[in-house]
């Protein structure tokens, strides 16, 4: 094993989401990591690299096809906007397959809002996807079969509900001991460097030179009413302005310049782009934490268009191009905020 030396690190490990497994795995983030990796259900496949990955991709590519040859019903637990995009992606490319989708709040899309909402409903019930709200997962009874009109069960289950912590390798004074699924999330403070959780005191961890940023902290600072920052949705864009943020910070204390930058509840964090297969999206802005906040401002084709574009331009910036990385280096570096508590001018 070698040992690195460091003068700063930053965290940004994600998290996982698979609520109902020891370590959280499931198909939307890599086993990688070396305390879950015994407890996976694909050992044979090793994550840790593009291969791995690739090749488990490719195995599930062909499992699907083997379901969708026998006409197979499929589960979907989970109506957000991941369970709905997964949903309305299988019935596009996998059309014999039977889909239900259920989920325990009264609606798809949970806090979003109404009108973003009822569009996705609509494309589901359009597409023969049946929808099922304020039903809960209890698969070992028989009676939430028969609710869901699946009696003798499903032939294949896609859990896609929550988030799991995946900081195994962090100190336990550091991590907290509630949140969602169990908690395990890394504390931190408004200019995201790791702190220890209150009951150790909350102050700085490691001199203020380590950070954590996106998905792996704990995404709030403060309580419910007072709210120094409220909890931020674990999605891309707050990890990567996070992350910005974070870097900033790092240069200014190699500088010697103690003034760190307060990172803020970003306005991208309030956008929701929803795939409802390759031809149809829908688009929500301003969302925040109360239920139903935000507006779709876009949907049907040009919606999709917007989240391929999106999606291309993102590729084209990780692949170090010039198109992407203008587009997004403004992205991160909005001079005014209309929306989100960041300050008004940066």
């Amino acid at each position: 094993m070698d040992e690195i030396g460091f003068d700063y690190c930053i965290i940004c490990s994600g998290c996982n989401f698979g609520p109902f497994k020891p370590m959280g795995e499931s198909l939307w983030f890599p086993t990688i990591h070396e305390d879950a990796r015994p407890h996976s259900e694909w050992k044979h496949i090793d994550e840790r690299f593009l291969e791995g990955r690739r090749r488990h991709v490719l195995e599930e590519y062909h499992k699907l096809q083997d379901l969708n040859k026998k006409k197979a019903t499929i589960l979907v637990v989970g109506a957000g906007f991941i369970g709905v995009e997964w949903a309305t992606e299988l019935e596009h490319f996998f059309p014999d397959l039977k889909l239900t989708i259920i989920d325990f709040l009264p609606r798809c899309l949970g806090p979003l809002p109404d009108s973003a909402a009822d569009y996705c409903s609509e494309y589901m019930n359009a597409c023969g996807i049946k929808e099922f709200y304020n039903c809960g997962y209890d698969p070992k009874n028989p009676d939430f079969w028969k609710k869901v009109e699946l009696p003798k069960g499903a032939d294949e289950t896609y859990v896609c509900i929550g988030v799991k912590a995946s900081n195994y390798f962090m100190p336990k004074d550091t991590l907290s001991d509630k949140g969602p699924g169990g908690g395990g999330w890394i504390h931190f403070n408004k200019h995201l460097q790791v702190t220890k959780k209150p009951s150790e005191g909350g102050g700085v961890w490691a001199d203020g030179t380590i950070f954590a940023v996106g998905d792996c902290n704990y995404g709030c600072i403060g309580e419910p009413g007072k709210w120094e920052m409220p909890p931020v949705p674990k999605i891309s864009y707050p990890g990567e302005e996070q992350a910005y943020h974070a870097c900033l910070n790092v240069m200014k204390l190699q500088k010697g310049n103690k003034n760190l930058v307060k990172t803020w509840w970003p306005w991208g964090a309030g956008m929701f782009a929803t795939s409802l297969g390759p031809h149809d999206a829908c688009f929500v802005v301003a969302a925040n934490e109360n239920k139903g906040s935000g507006y779709m401002v876009n949907w049907w084709i040009p919606a999709a268009l917007q989240k391929e574009i999106i999606e291309t331009t993102k590729i084209d910036e990780c692949r170090d191009r010039w198109i992407g990385i203008l587009i997004w280096h403004f992205v991160h570096h909005t001079p005014v905020h209309l929306f989100g508590r960041g300050p008004w001018f940066v």
